[in-house]
């Protein structure tokens, strides 16, 4: 099964490098980075959202799995609801889901990531399509994982999206941040090979 690994607005696609080296090897993984977010070159041919969307669907030409951080984790969302045949399984890390995050006590990153990245694209600034009444549709197993000291993404948006999803699990790590991939991977990473290879015991 491909394994796509999608990072967050810093757009690096390194990022997950950490959790996929724990894991299960896979020569066919394939590790995204966003044109012009964080310090990724631009492409002119990416003016926004749904073009991120078209990039990781162009490699959906067969059933996959996503791994997904914060913005890649609406991304994943999105592409799971248009592609529910060519999507297996989610693994969403401290995502907003397409939310409005304010409502869970979020605080708003776009001033401290504009001074981190003054080069980054202007669209990364506008809000996220919201997908909250979208949720209940995703019929794909998903795997939540959370920090419980991330103030960009608070643990109450990992419980709104357990709650609204039909089948996910909600996983908190103690310590754990926005990077809780990076941080936390020797954490996390069985618990992901767990779920997108669960192990059927015998009888």
């Amino acid at each position: 099964m491909t394994r796509l690994f999608l990072p967050g607005v810093g757009g690096d696609p390194h990022f997950w490098r950490p959790v996929a080296d724990r894991l299960p090897p896979r020569a066919d993984d394939v590790f995204f980075g966003w044109p012009g977010l964080g310090d990724q070159p631009a492409d002119p041919q990416v003016h926004g959202y749904d073009d991120l969307i078209a990039l990781v669907a162009a490699r959906l030409d067969r059933p996959a799995d996503l791994i997904a951080q914060s913005l890649g984790g609406a991304l994943a969302i999105r592409l799971a609801l248009a592609h529910p045949e060519k999507v297996r399984r989610l693994v969403l890390t401290a995502t907003s889901g397409g939310m409005a995050m304010r409502g869970f006590g979020a605080c708003d990153w776009r001033e401290e990531y504009r001074r981190l990245f003054p080069q980054a694209a202007e669209w990364v600034m506008t809000p996220f399509p919201d997908l909250s009444a979208d949720l209940p549709s995703l019929r794909q197993p998903v795997l939540l994982l959370w920090g419980d000291d991330d103030p960009i993404s608070p643990v109450a948006a990992g419980d709104y999206l357990r709650e609204r999803l039909p089948d996910a699990r909600l996983h908190v790590a103690k310590g754990g941040g926005h990077d809780l991939a990076v941080t936390h991977a020797a954490e996390i990473a069985p618990l992901i090979a767990g779920f997108l290879e669960p192990r059927i015991d015998a009888d």
